[in-house]
């Protein structure tokens, strides 16, 4: 684990650099900079509330030590207990933050999300749409930023897939163990006679690729523009905003309706291809029979997974641990990083 002076020395040598004028021209390495010194000051400034913490302790017991007033020592005896608690609390987060600081850089990279339907038709698309609330939820409660890029929905509402960019914080270093097939057991709402059904949805979790890590020639790609539409072959959209692209030397296709803004579309859809075009690069690279996607949500099969949802005994198990959760509700309702804390141990 890091240590807090070598923190703190981190992060003076990052404000000195931050403070070259030359940086204007590489923005790249100040965007690099500039997260790497917020996440610092996280610690830092966790430090500094255990301090603060730790004086009102001494305080507190030199008051009880004193026996002078006893109203007042009543009072110090209860806070203690309080404040005890809080510093316990602390100090394991300023633990976590100092084990996170030397874990993989990619942790502060955004990453884009892809969920897809597999195995059990609507109820496979309509726990989709439960996935994405989850991980949107849960986005909420780090403070990362989140933008849909795509996505096909079915009549009741559920995803057949959807394509999502989360960033501004360490995306991948909780994300990462996301990746992979979900399996849900449970009586979906067309379910008549009452009977439990299992279903699949994949995960796939993707490295945005930096600017100077993907470079894409206009040649190489053909872009359709349609009309968007909804459920059903309804149009939602009477202008041509829908994006669709090509990309001729690999065949990747693209696309991208989730704006009103055609622009936009075309951006998202952008962003789409560069990640599934680093994705291929780093097969290649790697000399891998299979990709990173690939190998995270194999063929999307019942027996490929990685996690149950078994909703009549309320449970969540990872299979990765062996470990189980009760109370599914809370957890679809964003509420997953006691679990990822489980998975970082592992890794």
């Amino acid at each position: 684990m890091v240590e807090l002076e070598t923190v703190k020395s981190d992060y003076e040598e990052i404000l000195t650099q931050l403070s070259d004028p030359a940086l204007a021209s590489d923005w790249e390495k100040f965007d690099t900079l500039m997260k790497r010194k917020n996440f610092l000051e996280k610690i830092i400034e966790k430090e500094k509330e255990i301090k603060e913490i730790k004086n009102r302790i001494e305080e507190n017991k030199s008051i009880i030590v004193a026996k002078e007033d006893l109203e007042l020592i009543s009072l110090a005896e209860a806070e203690l207990f309080q404040i005890q608690e809080k510093e316990k609390i602390l100090e394991k987060e300023l633990e976590k933050l100092l084990s996170h600081s030397e874990q993989n850089p990619q942790k502060d990279t955004a990453v884009i999300v892809e969920i897809r339907a597999g195995t059990g038709g609507e109820e496979a698309a309509l726990f989709s749409a439960d996935l994405f609330r989850m991980y949107s939820k849960y986005a909420d409660y780090q403070g990362w930023k989140q933008k849909v890029l795509d996505s096909r929905l079915t009549e009741l509402g559920g995803y057949k897939e959807i394509i999502f960019e989360l960033k501004d914080g360490d995306v991948f270093s909780k994300m990462q163990y996301e990746g992979g097939v979900h399996r849900v057991q449970r009586i979906p709402a067309t379910e008549k006679a009452g009977r439990i059904h299992t279903s699949t949805v994949s995960v796939a979790v993707l490295l945005k690729p930096k600017k100077t890590e993907i470079k894409i020639s206009p040649n190489d790609l053909k872009i359709d523009f349609y009309k968007a539409s909804g459920p059903g072959g309804q149009n939602v959209n009477k202008r041509m905003t829908a994006v669709r692209i090509l990309h001729l030397p690999t065949g990747i296709v693209v696309t991208s309706q989730t704006e009103r803004n055609l622009q936009q579309n075309k951006e998202n859809a952008m962003n789409i291809l560069e990640v599934r075009l680093l994705e291929k690069q780093k097969i290649a690279e790697e000399e891998k029979v299979l990709g990173k996607r690939k190998a995270q949500i194999g063929w999307a099969k019942r027996a490929e997974k990685i996690r149950t949802y078994n909703f009549p005994q309320d449970r969540l198990t990872d299979h990765r641990p062996k470990k189980s959760w009760k109370r599914l509700e809370k957890i679809l309702n964003g509420e997953l990083e006691p679990i990822i804390e489980v998975l970082q141990k592992l890794s």
